[in-house]
């Protein structure tokens, strides 16, 4: 834990060291600002989570600095397999020029990517919780809370990156009475595993899950990140979900995938997916909310860490761009209307076409007959290379759409 005083200052507070939060760190601090990061646990950390990272979020990282190399399960993945309703199967294969997807647990992720906020020159202060916030027109004042004394921390602008629950958005007044997430996720490591699981990514999409989805995402030394996302709502209650997991790891398609042998580690995790971009707070007075606190998770995959980084990314330039408070979070709120408004109301739609049975065995049936070039480019855009919506959306057309490489 970095050493703390009673008062100081800096030019920017920001709460929360996950990739939000870490992102927004070093384009601040490489920027020139003074920037402090606080957050209540001591890296490394668990994070639930299915650990998977698209192309939105290889890129960013890669625009970070961030080296793969600094994590020791990094894994590189080069095709997605699907399973549909019926039990059709059919490999979507990744483009060979650069990474557009790979898997690394968060516990080693967001611990890297702490150590190269330092390395920017952030001070980030571990084991320091959250207390109060107040604010006038100059500064933000808020108080933290580290081995049981309280001190103060005295900012022009915070960025919230402190997840779905929130307490600065709690605090500032504009938090959501009961919201509870649109998506429930449950997560598992399993250890020996000896079936096709162990080198694919595969994704599993059983007709009691829709428009949810299960997936395996392979480790090195023969783990898995194991799991599966359902909507809330409707008939099935969170509580039932413990059971859907238990049924979900004897299906004989599962088994199949992760072999006889498998054994889980440790204990199941849950958490919930905010996922409401075009209806969240962005910013309340000299805070801007990013990452799950911004609801920015992706409405169809249930994928938040690409998001994080990007709104994280967004409001350090925003910050850094400087102004009035007003001129700050119109910026701000401008460039996430840009980068992730079309494709929520996207990921929306789909969602209701992929919600019925017939609906998902028709999409995976149809990228099995789509041949090879339509089966490389839908793994393009299910892994976020281009944006979403990208085709609807003129203003961020390029020469190179589709064609780029991947990160790194």
């Amino acid at each position: 834990m970095s050493p703390i005083s009673n008062e100081f200052d800096c030019d920017l507070l920001i709460v929360g060291a996950g990739p939000a939060g870490t992102s927004a760190a070093i384009t601040a601090a490489r920027a020139g600002l003074a920037v402090t990061v606080i957050d209540k646990a001591r890296f490394p950390r668990d994070k639930c989570c299915g650990d998977g990272l698209t192309t939105l979020a290889l890129r960013h990282l890669q625009s970070l600095g961030f080296e793969p190399s600094t994590v020791s399960s990094w894994r590189d993945v080069d095709a997605a397999h699907l399973r549909s309703p019926s039990g059709r199967e059919v490999r979507l294969p990744l483009p060979e020029n650069g990474r557009f997807a790979a898997i690394t647990p968060r516990i080693e992720l967001d611990s890297a990517l702490v150590d190269l906020a330092r390395s920017t020159g952030a001070t980030v202060i571990e084991e320091c919780s959250f207390s109060t916030i107040s604010s006038d027109s100059e500064k933000v004042t808020v108080a933290v809370v580290v081995d049981e004394v309280t001190s103060i921390i005295r900012a022009p602008w915070v960025i919230a990156a402190d997840g779905m629950w929130s307490p600065v958005r709690k605090a500032m007044g504009v938090a959501t009475d009961g919201y509870l997430g649109e998506w429930h996720a449950f997560r598992q490591y399993a250890r020996n595993v000896t079936g096709p699981a162990k080198d694919r990514l595969i994704v599993w999409f059983d007709e009691d899950l829709l428009p949810g989805y299960a997936w395996s995402f392979p480790l090195p030394g023969n783990r898995v990140n194991v799991g599966f996302g359902i909507l809330r709502g409707g008939e099935r209650r969170v509580q039932d979900m413990k059971d859907l997991w238990t049924d979900l790891l004897r299906r004989d398609h599962v088994v199949e995938a992760l072999g006889e042998g498998f054994q889980l580690e440790g204990r199941h995790t849950a958490w919930p997916i905010p996922a409401r971009i075009d209806e969240a707070v962005t910013s309340a007075g000299r805070v801007l909310f990013v990452g799950d606190a911004a609801m920015a998770t992706d409405a169809l995959t249930g994928e938040g860490i690409g998001q994080a980084l990007l709104t994280g990314i967004e409001a350090a330039k925003a910050v850094v761009g400087a102004g009035e408070p007003a001129s700050v979070r119109r910026r701000y709120a401008r460039a996430v209307r840009h980068h992730l408004l079309a494709d929520h109301r996207m990921s929306l739609r789909l969602s209701k076409i992929l919600a019925r049975s017939r609906g998902a065995r028709a999409a995976i049936a149809l990228l099995d007959r789509s041949g090879s070039w339509g089966r490389r480019n839908f793994a393009r855009w299910m892994f976020e290379d281009e944006p979403r919506a990208i085709v609807l959306t003129p203003g961020r057309w390029h020469r190179r759409f589709f064609r780029r490489r991947g990160a790194y």
